[in-house]
């Protein structure tokens, strides 16, 4: 038995117990680094032991978030076709940064980029870039927006830099990621560049109030950022009505649809999103609803200039150009693996049809977790879902809010695993179902574990 037998035998091994193994991790720092030396070997060791090593050591402290009863945070499992291809992506080990270092890798990209664009309902002719994540989605795309407003106004900003340029707004919904912040810090425009959007509907940001704030400042570059999906209810702004706004005002609108954006792709869902392909760009991400592995984000944009000349750089040993596209000329990076491979297999392993029932069937289930639970003796809805996000908040007898410890206790059990928010000032429990393989039973354990939990912190 060589070493990639002994790490597919722990791969079908670890796959093979997600329906039985505690969700959360139970392991100490201390049982993790058991396996392994203590300091660096003096002498190297063989692969066959290091991977045995290296399985031991990860055993007891790996999260089964591609389980189906991980609600914690807004992740996927992996679907079989994309974990088998990032298997084969890592063994071919390809450059696929341009057609010349990895001509399968960018030509695969391309049809991945491909199905994407008509899966997601977006315009064909939008660029496209596979990143590492949401994170550096967001980067790359507010890059493009950022070369495009500065350039309206004459300003080359890859050229010149930021120092004297025009200042640029950023106007966002008031209940933007952190992920939005960060990139915008990245790209030197700061936190302090954006001017929180509200609206009455929570989550939501009223057409009245964008159009107050483009007025305020009629002249100035700006870029708006809406939500496809806010991260604890779900909820998605007004495409059609803010995109017309924003665009007579010149301004750039960048939608974060981490998850969200994947609603466009269900007939029954894309109501919620109605319009988002107005957009100037859009930032989601493949570990997600798309249910690929880690190390998969998209960043796409209606513009592809204004994407390239973000992006692009030249050196005189590379050989770039021809018939295939080069992705380097879209991506923030010199060196990257060819993950665009796992979200072609999992587009293809889905189709059309099964990518619109994944998701449905989420919001199906998210929809009765939260049923289930908010009709539990000490629990209370706060926000059941419209897409796949829901907050519940749990009381003792004498109303002390006691959400933390019932979120802990569930998750101790390893039935489940949920994860807490702040919700109007309020400890909630969140709810979030983005797994392909989560199903009834997982939804009924899931209720069965709260209602032992909440009896036994409400007993005590």
């Amino acid at each position: 038995m060589d070493s990639l037998d002994i790490a597919f035998a722990e791969v079908r091994r670890y796959l093979a117990s997600l329906d039985t193994r505690p969700v959360a991790s139970r392991g100490s720092p201390d049982d993790m680094r058991l396996p392994l030396p203590s300091h660096f070997p003096e002498k190297g060791m063989s692969a066959n032991d290091v991977v045995r090593a290296i399985a031991a050591a990860a055993e007891p402290g790996l999260t089964a978030n591609a389980s189906g009863r991980f609600f914690a945070w807004v992740k996927g499992g992996t679907l079989p076709a994309a974990l088998a291809t990032d298997i084969m992506s890592s063994a071919w080990d390809q450059n696929a940064v341009l057609a010349s270092t990895s001509p399968a890798g960018a030509v695969l990209e391309e049809v991945a980029g491909q199905f994407l664009l008509e899966a997601l309902r977006l315009p064909l002719d939008s660029s496209y870039a596979f990143v590492t994540g949401c994170q550096m989605a967001h980067t790359t795309a507010l890059a493009a927006a950022r070369n495009a407003v500065l350039a309206r106004h004459g300003w080359d900003v890859e050229a010149r830099g930021l120092q004297a340029s025009p200042l640029i707004r950023v106007l966002a919904n008031a209940h933007h990621h952190s992920s939005v912040t960060r990139a915008l810090r990245l790209l030197g425009l700061g936190s302090d560049s954006i001017v929180p959007l509200t609206g009455k509907s929570p989550g939501k940001v009223d057409a009245e109030v964008l159009q107050t704030a483009l007025s305020q400042a009629p002249d100035a570059p700006t870029i708006v950022i809406l939500n496809a999906g806010d991260l604890n209810i779900g909820a998605c702004d007004d495409f059609d009505l803010l995109c017309p706004i924003a665009h007579a005002h010149h301004a750039w609108v960048h939608v974060d649809g981490a998850f969200g954006l994947w609603a466009n792709a269900s007939p029954r869902l894309a109501p919620l999103v109605k319009g988002i392909d107005l957009a100037d760009s859009w930032a989601t991400d493949g570990h997600k609803w798309l249910n690929t592995p880690y190390d998969c984000g998209m960043a796409i944009t209606r513009d592809p200039q204004a994407h390239s000349a973000a992006m692009r750089m030249t050196a005189a040993y590379l050989t770039s150009g021809g018939a295939v596209r080069d992705p380097m000329d879209f991506t923030p990076e010199w060196s990257r693996r060819a993950r665009a491979l796992p979200a072609l297999a999992a587009l293809m392993e889905l189709g059309r049809d099964g990518l619109a029932d994944m998701v449905e069937r989420c919001c199906d289930h998210a929809a009765a977790i939260y049923d289930g639970i908010a009709a539990l003796d000490g629990a209370t809805g706060i926000a059941r879902p419209t897409m796949n996000q829901g907050l519940i908040r749990f009381d003792a007898h004498d109303g002390t809010n006691i959400s933390d410890a019932v979120i802990a206790d569930i998750n101790a059990s390893g039935e489940a695993f949920l994860s807490g928010g702040q919700w109007n000032a309020e400890r909630v429990m969140r709810i979030s179902v983005c797994g392909w393989n989560t199903n009834a039973d997982d939804v009924a354990r899931t209720v069965a574990a709260a209602e032992q939990a909440l009896a036994r912190l409400r007993s005590s």
